[in-house]
């Protein structure tokens, strides 16, 4: 395991129906092929070395003692190999005939681990052939040239790199309490499944829900095969599932109803499912359950080690997203209405709270202050409060541009809210005159006194008019601290707090594109004014422009891509990554594959790191006195909610 990555397989086989010479074989060519690839640990369906459907040849001790022979070649042929691999076989435990799965590594068998949930109804009646592990009590046997003691308890492997994993068998996951409840709390990372799934309408459909909500609820990376080609078409048709999850999302899908065999991977993040445990506290809670009831039952949790070995060179193979933010559902128009109705919905419940019916926001015609006027042009419609009560105050001063301040005015016209105009520059000039600066100079003073300015009016008018002040300020822009302290830093109640630029740019296309759709002169002039906005370089427009009249003070020319800062953002924040971490992710994140974001290089990465760090740790001071705002995603930075730091500790060891 290198950088909290582990290689994983979910293989299938083609079989024979009671042939375990040929299935052992098959199984032995898929072996070597992930072993090849770099895989750790492999799994194959239930069942694999004889086939499932043998149905009362399982009675059968030639069967039996084959499918021994074939754990015995198994042992032999992987002598020389790193990668554990999980098959499937009947073994003989006393009096009982159990279905179990056999975990092999280097020529050794670590363990054998019994199914405990035996279907027995409909087209299946596993327990005219099989116990169950609820009939087994701790049994030593001598199987394939080993002792073995075969355990009903919780049984887990551990790797040389001490990831944990566990075992369950098809029909376990489809219980109410699943053994793989209990692998996971006990410590397991990772959840074997070995199947024997057969294909009817709508089941699959079902599988992959139930597969990914196991995941979720435990936390896990859940990798399942189950049988294919080359089972019994007596009565069933088995179709060859082989999935792997990672904490309820899909990593990777085979491909059914092949009549060859396959084999997919995926590389599972253990130390993301280890930091997502950790500050799950219902998840801690149900550790402790678990502690208490094997503390009365006296049942103990078995760990075998697995065979240590020399580790390859790592490649993150895995894609990464390079905007985490971004929905990645197909249904655009469900998730961006999803987005906008929890702004709504908070906005809407704090006016409704103070029994005001009148919001004033600063429109600058940049992407933060249209998302802002949108969310409360929405809030106004839902409540049936008249639009005429959203005071759009554009404020220019010595940076504005044409762009920006045409576009604003257009923006607060085409929806029909009231439009304020207060210009900036006269009270500023008279400020400067007041504290002694000297005006030529663009300096923070120079910047800041602009944006108190504005914010001042703000306030004072929402005393005027009755009403409160809506921040437009972002998730990202609170990260980097690109906030002037106590100017745009503050208001009444920020709808933006939790919503990152590259989610914003995400909304405000979505919002075009809608009014596009419903056609009309006026619909298409606002989508073209909401796509030319999104188009305009962030800047907060502080510096006098170029004389060409353009923006000159271009926000991602100072502190760095947005989209690179986003991406920083939320691997930090989300799953505690560590810069290195980061860093690799991001490498393979902007590799250039990826046409939504541009391509960076690993000096560029690195820089804007460092800056994201530094700036993250420095800035806290203003996140700890941040308004209310509504949560929307997993990631925020309110300091009542989510995000608790020192605004006096130390970025060091981040930075080295």
């Amino acid at each position: 395991m290198e950088h909290g990555f582990i290689k994983v397989a979910a293989a299938v086989p083609v079989v024979r129906v009671a042939d375990p010479e040929y299935n052992v074989q098959q199984i032995e060519n898929l072996i070597v092929q992930a072993e090849g690839k770099g895989v750790e640990i492999i799994v194959f369906p239930e069942l694999c070395l004889t086939g499932y459907t043998c149905q009362d040849l399982f009675a059968q001790n030639v069967l039996l003692d084959a499918a021994e022979a074939a754990v015995m070649t198994l042992l032999d042929f992987t002598r020389q190999l790193n990668i554990v691999s999980i098959v499937g076989l009947p073994v003989v435990v006393g009096d009982l005939l159990l279905n179990c799965a056999a975990v092999i590594q280097k020529g050794q068998l670590l363990g054998l681990v019994p199914k405990t949930y035996l279907p027995n109804y409909s087209e299946f009646y596993e327990k005219r052939w099989f116990a169950s592990a609820q009939d087994l009590r701790p049994t030593e046997i001598r199987f394939a040239g080993n002792t073995i003691t075969v355990d009903p308890d919780t049984q887990l492997f551990r790797t040389c790199d001490n990831v944990l994993f566990g075992i369950e068998i098809c029909e376990d996951v489809w219980a109410p309490t699943p053994p793989s409840n209990r692998l996971a709390l006990a410590g397991a990372d990772l959840v074997f499944n070995l199947s024997a799934s057969d294909e009817l309408i709508g089941k699959h459909d079902y599988l992959k829900s139930l597969l990914a909500q196991q995941s979720a609820r435990t936390m896990t990376g859940y990798i399942y095969s189950s049988c294919g080609f080359g089972e019994s078409t007596q009565d069933v048709v088995y179709g060859g599932s082989a999935f792997i999850y990672e904490n309820g999302s899909q990593l990777v899908e085979g491909e059914r109803f092949l009549m060859q065999s396959q084999t997919v991977t995926a590389q599972v993040d253990v130390e993301r499912l280890r930091a997502e445990r950790r500050t799950n506290s219902t998840y801690v809670n149900a550790l402790r359950n678990l502690k208490y009831e094997m503390e009365a039952s006296g049942k103990q949790i078995r760990i075998t080690n697995c065979r240590s070995y020399t580790p390859r060179d790592f490649v993150l193979e895995r894609e990464i997203n390079p905007l985490p933010f971004i929905p990645t559902t197909d249904n655009m128009a469900k998730s961006c209405e999803e987005i906008f109705n929890i702004q709504v919905m908070g906005l809407a419940k704090r006016l409704v709270h103070t029994n005001s019916k009148r919001i004033i926001l600063g429109i600058s015609g940049g992407l933060d202050s249209t998302l802002a006027l949108l969310v409360g042009v929405k809030t106004f419609d839902k409540l049936g409060y008249d639009r005429k009560g959203i005071v759009g105050v554009t404020m220019p001063g010595f940076g504005t541009t044409d762009r920006t301040y045409h576009n604003a005015l257009a923006l607060m016209q085409s929806l029909g809210i009231t439009l304020r105009e207060i210009n900036i520059a006269k009270a500023v000039t008279q400020h400067f005159e007041d504290i002694g600066h000297d005006a030529t100079i663009h300096d923070v003073t120079y910047e800041n006194s602009q944006a108190r300015e504005r914010t001042q009016l703000l306030m004072d008018l929402s005393n005027q008019l009755g009403g409160l002040v809506v921040g437009t300020g972002d998730l990202s822009e609170l990260a980097l601290g690109w906030a002037t302290y106590n100017g745009d830093h503050m208001s009444m109640y920020g709808v933006n707090a939790s919503v990152p630029k590259t989610l914003i740019r995400y909304l405000v296309r979505y919002v075009a594109a809608d009014f596009a759709s419903k056609g009309g002169e006026q619909g298409g002039q606002t989508s073209r004014l909401l796509l030319d906005i999104v188009d305009t370089p962030i800047s907060p427009e502080l510096t006098p422009a170029d004389e060409n009249g353009q923006i000159k003070q271009k926000t991602e020319d100072l502190v760095g891509p947005y989209e690179l800062h986003d991406f920083f953002l939320y691997y930090f924040l989300r799953f505690g990554f560590s810069p290195d971490k980061i860093f690799l992710l991001a490498q393979k994140a902007f590799d250039g594959h990826d046409e939504r974001v541009s391509n960076y290089d690993d000096e560029v990465i690195r820089k804007w790191l460092s800056t994201f760090l530094r700036r993250f740790f420095s800035q806290q001071f203003k996140r700890s006195c941040l308004p209310d705002g509504p949560k929307v995603g997993s990631v925020s930075l309110s300091p009542r909610g989510d995000w608790r730091m020192p605004s006096d500790a130390s970025s060091a060891i981040w930075l080295k």
